[in-house]
């Protein structure tokens, strides 16, 4: 159990780096012209890949759940953790990803690119705030379980 939830830990708290980082640099971004906003997202080429650790995230903090299924609290905060990832994913399939693929990742310009922008924006605050609640409930369900 200790072992799933430490993964379920730090996975998550991976999971947290790349929307942190888009939250933080979202004020300075959303008001950015049309050519100025294009160059800033081309830093992010390569960012996918930071799904494999969301997916890591979800699958470890389901284990975390289940090895902690005969302790209450443990079990549904690890629960509510998977759940709450997995609802970062669909964030990103409903949201980001159309986004993406409307700008060919930010490298072709949309009449639409003001609203996209809004759209690819909020998708990562929003998933922000999921992965850090979700960090949050891991780490209550690792420091309330017993042995």
């Amino acid at each position: 159990m200790r072992i799933a939830q430490f993964f379920a830990l730090v996975l998550t708290a991976l999971a947290l780096v790349p929307v942190g980082t888009h939250l933080a640099a979202m004020a300075n971004k959303i008001g950015m012209n049309e050519p100025s906003y294009f160059i800033a997202q081309s830093i992010y080429n390569g960012w996918a890949w930071s799904g494999v650790i969301l997916m890591g995230s979800i699958l470890a903090n389901a284990i975390a759940a289940l090895a902690s299924r005969a302790q209450f609290w443990p079990f549904v905060l690890a629960s509510l953790a998977s759940l709450l990832m997995l609802g970062t994913l669909a964030i990103v399939f409903a949201f980001t990803f159309p986004a993406n693929q409307a700008t060919a990742d930010w490298t072709t310009v949309p009449d639409d690119w003001p609203s996209l922008r809004r759209q690819w924006e909020m998708s990562h605050a929003v998933n922000a705030i999921i992965t850090f609640i979700a960090f949050c409930c891991i780490s209550i369900s690792a420091v309330s379980s017993q042995r």
